[in-house]
């Protein structure tokens, strides 16, 4: 059982890299991986928790900062599925902070029923894609002042059995909530890459903006609690799942890790590079994607 549990376990994440007098901002960070990775983070400098759930974000912030002694864990609201919280969001952090070296794009929804977000975006690629992508566009000029830079971006394993279904983006003519799920973390991973091209074909130097994308593994969370039966299978496999700290450990890896210093538009897993399905690697879809994702949030990110 001993050898089982720390193979479920995975990879760790082994830096001991500080993070004194920078920035970094990790949205959902409330609750199972995003709760875990701010534990971690506010032991290395400043951390910024970005939740719709302020209650529920403080009572967190609250237990971090008694447990690690860092003051600066500092809650801010955040509502992923309303781009108007969006921009207040990035509006005020703007305002409040000269630098932001990390920003971890973790919050995201799973198997929801059929809903859509405040603009009208179909829930889980409003929140999971579009939501961090409007977020990281207001953000990248100040994570570019700050360099180097990394963003970090939590998809899954499930990415493998999405596809981007232009034709119906937001599930108005088929809706199946697993698959959709899937969808909106297959875009997690064409974000990244696009993203990371982009910031790469700018600097003549070494990487000083990286983007990288990660599956946790599967963890016991509150992702499932939109499926019971999601919860029932959790409850009676939970030997085999990852615990929040554990699942936390790549999303720290790419964020802090020294040996990833100028590795840019990867995939990890387990702390190491992981393999990313052919629709993952398609540089058509991802362009397509980007386009799509502009038009969609009415703005230009050339």
């Amino acid at each position: 059982p001993l050898f089982r549990r720390r193979y479920v376990a995975g990879g760790q994440c082994k830096s001991t890299a500080r993070l004194e007098g920078k920035v970094a901002i990790i949205t959902g960070a409330n609750t199972g991986i995003g709760k875990e990775t701010a534990r971690d983070l506010a032991r290395r400098g400043k951390v910024i928790v970005a939740c719709r759930d302020i209650a529920k974000a403080e009572a967190a912030a609250s237990e971090i900062r008694a447990e690690t002694g860092n003051q600066q864990v500092i809650v801010k609201k955040l509502d992923l599925a309303d781009t108007k919280s969006i921009r207040e969001f990035a509006e005020k952090f703007l305002a409040e902070e000269k630098e932001l070296h990390i920003l971890i794009n973790n919050a995201g929804v799973m198997l929801c029923p059929y809903s859509k977000t405040a603009d009208g975006f179909e829930m889980h690629l409003g929140v999971n894609h579009l939501g961090h992508f409007l977020l990281t566009f207001l953000l990248l000029e100040c994570l570019k002042r700050s360099a180097p830079a990394r963003i970090v971006n939590v998809s899954s394993l499930a990415h493998h059995g999405g596809r981007i279904r232009f034709h119906d983006l937001h599930g108005e003519k088929s809706y199946n909530r697993g698959l959709a799920y899937c969808h909106s973390k297959l875009a997690n991973v064409l974000f990244t890459r696009e993203l990371a091209k982009r910031l790469q074909g700018k600097s003549q130097r070494r990487v000083e903006f990286t983007a990288n994308a990660l599956h946790p593994g599967s963890v016991h969370s509150e992702l499932v609690r939109h499926s019971f039966v999601m919860m029932c299978l959790w409850k009676i496999f939970s030997f085999f799942l990852k615990t929040p700290q554990e699942g936390a450990q790549t999303s720290v890896y790419c964020a802090v890790a020294e040996e990833l210093d100028s590795v840019t538009g990867q995939y990890f897993s387990d702390c190491q590079p992981a393999y990313v399905s052919p629709r993952g690697r398609d540089d058509e879809t991802a362009k397509k994607l980007w386009s799509v994702s502009c038009e969609l949030l009415g703005i230009q990110w050339d």
